[in-house]
């Protein structure tokens, strides 16, 4: 699979709960959760992890920046980048970022002015010359950023609640399903019908089976539900994701290894990958 001009997606950051950079997770690499969906000339990103921070660099003098980022959570694995998103700082661009999970509590304006006021960060969001707005939605619903894209949602079984997006775009589809946990023996229903017949499913993939009773109720699932839920969903590609920080560069080739015998064709997303439904 390569970079088409009209539907892609590029990762940014795949790791799960804390950025582990250094020599054993070099070629997975070691961002926390970001990854750029391109649809036709729209720039559509999902999570503000600590790959957040590249990924803005890489837009830095290409022109004014037009965004929607859309938030799984605002765990800080997830939000972390965001201070550091420098298209941010600068007037003549546009950032909208949307989550669907804080309502009725508390809303996304609040939670991010709460995560950059002192004494936790220096620089509050006062500090932004971009346009930017903020929306707050409830998961389940089908959110419509223009250009015959079409966003469908799902809320998800993790603590303070998450969401997963289905992308549409072109007759094609791109699901982003990360930050859920399982249930044993059961699949999750919301999930099947999210990523029915999808043509990339990326999804929450921190643990294998055999670890995951160490750490039920810590909201995340296993490669192998993926596999499962891409089969009960007859989805095409499974892309593993949001790896444990503890999973090393070897540990994610066998994690591969296993993966292409269970579901052929299933891919273990690495920093920089570039994937086309």
């Amino acid at each position: 699979m390569v970079q088409t001009a009209d539907f892609f997606v590029k990762f940014w950051g795949v790791r799960g709960s804390i950025a582990c950079p250094g020599p054993r997770t070099v070629r997975y690499g070691g961002n926390t959760s970001c990854v750029e969906i391109r649809c036709g000339g729209r720039l559509l990103i999902f999570d503000a992890g600590t790959g957040l921070r590249d990924l803005g660099n890489g837009l830095v003098g290409n022109g004014p920046v037009e965004a929607e980022l859309y938030l799984t959570h605002t765990h800080f694995d997830h939000i972390c980048g965001l201070p550091f998103f420098a298209p941010l700082y600068s007037a003549g661009n546009k950032v909208r970022l949307s989550a669907g999970h804080l309502l009725p509590e508390s809303d996304l304006r609040r939670v991010l002015m709460e995560m950059m006021m002192a004494p936790l960060f220096p620089i509050p969001p006062t500090a932004f010359k971009a346009d930017v707005s903020f929306v707050d939605f409830a998961a389940g619903g089908v959110l419509s950023p223009g250009d015959g894209i079409t966003v469908r949602t799902a809320l998800l079984n993790h603590p303070n609640r998450a969401t997963g997006y289905r992308i549409e775009y072109g007759g094609r589809s791109i699901c982003y399903v990360t930050d859920t946990e399982h249930e044993d023996g059961k699949r999750d229903r919301r999930i099947v019908r999210l990523i029915k017949g999808a043509d990339l499913v990326i999804y929450d993939s921190t643990y294998s089976d055999e670890e995951y009773p160490k750490y039920r109720g810590y909201g995340h699932s296993t490669w192998q539900e993926g596999v499962r839920l891409a089969d009960a969903a007859a989805a095409k590609t499974l892309v593993i994701f949001h790896h444990d920080p503890n999973h090393d560069d070897d540990r994610m080739d066998g994690i591969a290894a296993a993966a292409e015998i269970a579901r052929p064709g299933t891919v273990v997303a690495r920093e920089g990958m570039v994937l086309t439904p």
